[in-house]
């Protein structure tokens, strides 16, 4: 059985070079190595293919026709060699691959408009699947691998195999039906305790509903529930039915409605209630996560942001 030695990248990238410059001396200083030694890696190559290759002649070295054969091949086997090699490296660097990403439909009012043209602006070859849905069941995907990362409402239950960033901050406010004799102006809760209410699912979004409870039992009362619902649209779509009142996030505001007025709160526990975070894996593996971390941290708290980029990455740790 004929014994055949394998080909390496390096020998047909030394082969390659010294058919491009015709010499072996030239092409030994451009390889930076001995000229003796490249000599010996060529006949070591040819010995594996089994023909003479590269012929030395008075007007320095050619071609022969089986080395003209193998030139072509030999650049195209360099340079997937050298596609493969960069995008393992931009995978690892987060600057190509695919990010699984899922979001409360609240983060559709501010901080997705805000952050992610300019994430697929400097990453344009990270592939995004995005995908909506109730933060008890993002934290479900989330822990069976379907999402690599996900922007929740609220405080997630204590899991020590997740990392939570809070990338946007805000205020509560009350939804109210347009012709309501409260709209108009700032209001406090304590104006609207008697009022039927518009509440979050306490199973689908606890992280809002204990918020908004917390308030109203800081204000000495314990809501009056006509209604319950996930999504923050339809919250605002039920009072503007003239179901009740609601409390609703502060980028509500961007979901105009003519029959829906929206109160700033006079009482000072509603004023930065809520917290928008990034959630995702402790290890993950999934580098663009924290490209896109960085970049909503950059969004909304630029001024921070710089000034833990002087201090040598304190913000890659902010919320662990």
């Amino acid at each position: 059985m004929e014994f055949v030695m394998a080909i390496d990248l390096r020998q047909l990238r030394q082969f390659v070079t010294i058919a491009e410059l015709g010499s072996y001396r030239r092409a030994a200083e451009a390889l930076h190595i001995a000229q003796p030694a490249l000599s010996v890696s060529i006949q070591k190559l040819e010995h594996s293919v089994g023909v003479l290759l590269l012929e030395r002649g008075a007007k320095g070295v050619s071609l022969t026709p089986a080395g003209a054969a193998l030139m072509d091949d030999a650049r195209r086997a360099l340079f997937h060699a050298d596609q493969a090699r960069q995008s393992a490296r931009r995978v690892a660097l987060g600057e190509l691959g695919r990010l699984r990403l899922g979001f409360v439909g609240s983060a559709t009012y501010m901080l997705l408009p805000r952050c992610l043209p300019a994430f697929r602006h400097r990453y344009p070859d990270v592939e995004l699947e995005l995908r909506e849905d109730s933060t008890v069941r993002l934290a479900e995907m989330l822990r069976a691998n379907e999402l690599d990362a996900g922007l929740v409402r609220g405080p997630l239950a204590e899991d020590t195999s997740l990392s939570a960033w809070v990338v946007e901050r805000d205020s509560l406010i009350l939804a109210l039906p347009a012709a309501h004799p409260l709209a108009g102006g700032p209001v406090s809760l304590q104006a609207v305790r008697s009022e039927p209410f518009v509440m979050y699912a306490p199973d689908k979004v606890p992280g809002l509903y204990g918020v908004a409870q917390a308030l109203c039992r800081k204000a000495g009362f314990s809501p009056r529930i006509s209604q319950e619902a996930i999504q923050v649209q339809t919250l605002v779509s039920l009072v503007a039915s003239g179901l009740g009142v609601a409390l609703v996030p502060g980028v509500t505001r961007a979901y105009s409605t003519p029959h829906v007025v929206f109160a700033d709160l006079l009482d000072a526990d509603a004023r930065d209630a809520l917290a928008l975070s990034l959630v995702a894996h402790r290890d993950t593996s999934c580098a663009p996560v924290l490209k896109l971390r960085d970049v909503m941290l950059l969004a909304n708290h630029p001024a921070a942001h710089r000034r833990a980029g002087a201090r040598k990455g304190g913000a890659g740790a902010s919320g662990r």
